[in-house]
């Protein structure tokens, strides 16, 4: 473990952090764009192997950065990534809810309020894609991704049975 790591891992995740609208699943696509391409921690199946095993895992929905950071430096990496992700969101959270509260009638906020839906489904679409893309997927795993997307958006089915089928169809090797 070098102190250069962790610095480059607050440095990385503490900006994360205040660009994460929707969660930290709407900066997959820039985590996985420097832990792989830049920096390379990871390769591209590891990292899909980590974003399937972070979010398999109970615990934070973004255990990645943990797990990202313990492959750079160890236990102390992945301490002072995860802080890294969720201390300046937690902070910016408090202080914005102080004037959100305050301002909740106003049309910007409501024009904010409208605006930030589409950016954070969007955000979140993009992760979707790049954790496919180096998962790897064929047109048919794309194909099955959105049936099951369409699934749950439509219907109120369970979802288990379903991930079970696609999992079954993905190890036999059909999608």
């Amino acid at each position: 473990m070098k102190l250069t790591d962790l610095v480059a891992l607050a440095s990385f995740f503490s900006t994360l952090s205040i660009l994460s609208i929707g969660g930290s699943n709407s900066v997959v696509p820039e985590m996985a764009r420097h832990a792989v391409r830049e920096q390379h921690w990871l390769t591209s199946n590891a990292f899909a192997d980590v974003f399937a095993i972070s979010q398999a895992a109970p615990g934070p929905s973004n255990l990645i950065v943990a797990m990202i950071g313990y492959k750079v430096a160890g236990i102390a990496g992945a301490v002072v990534a995860q802080a890294a992700m969720m201390v300046p969101a937690g902070l910016l959270m408090i202080l914005v809810a102080r004037v959100w509260q305050r301002t909740s009638a106003s049309g910007w906020h409501i024009a904010l309020e409208r605006a930030l839906g589409p950016i954070a489904v969007g955000l979140i679409l993009a992760s979707g894609c790049i954790i496919a893309e180096n998962a790897g997927f064929s047109y048919r795993g794309y194909a099955a991704v959105s049936l099951c997307t369409l699934l749950f958006w439509r219907t109120k089915l369970n979802p288990l049975p379903v991930l079970a089928g696609a999992g079954f169809l993905g190890w036999t090797g059909l999608i």
